[in-house]
């Protein structure tokens, strides 16, 4: 699958959790995303559309202590709220492909570990023809 056909088959199936994604649809999807989201940070930017959120100073006991709270930017604002369904649902189907439930997504809830677990399963290679999920997505050969 390549790149403009990934993003097309992401957003057509905008919220669908059924069926699987292969590796090439997950990662050419993730390289669009990353690449939107830095054009439109920049373009943020560019045009002053970045909202200084400031920092807080906390006092403690071994001395002050500076939380950097950021920027916002309003073009990424939005650009993460459009993307965050269509991204979760790729991952998800991706895990079936790999034939797993959806429900490991919330394995990234664990600090350090989940994230890691998360792009190992990314990267194993499919299960092979059919599973409890769907048909394979890059089986190509005519149905009998």
């Amino acid at each position: 699958m390549g790149f403009g056909s990934a993003v097309r088959s992401c957003f057509g199936k905008y919220a669908s959790w059924q069926g699987r994604a292969p590796r090439s649809e997950f990662w050419w999807f993730q390289l669009f995303v990353v690449v939107v989201s830095f054009v439109l940070s920049a373009l943020d930017a560019a045009l002053g559309l970045v909202v200084d959120l400031g920092s807080e100073t906390v006092e403690t006991t071994s001395g002050p202590i500076t939380f950097f709270n950021g920027d916002l930017g309003a073009l990424s604002t939005i650009w993460a709220i459009v993307i965050f369904l269509p991204s979760l649902a790729v991952l998800v189907r991706r895990l079936h492909d790999t034939d797993r439930t959806g429900w490991w997504y919330w394995i990234l809830l664990v600090p350090c570990i989940g994230p890691i677990v998360i792009i190992v399963f990314m990267l194993l290679p499919s299960t092979r023809g059919d599973n409890r999920f769907g048909s394979d997505p890059l089986n190509t050969s005519p149905l009998m």
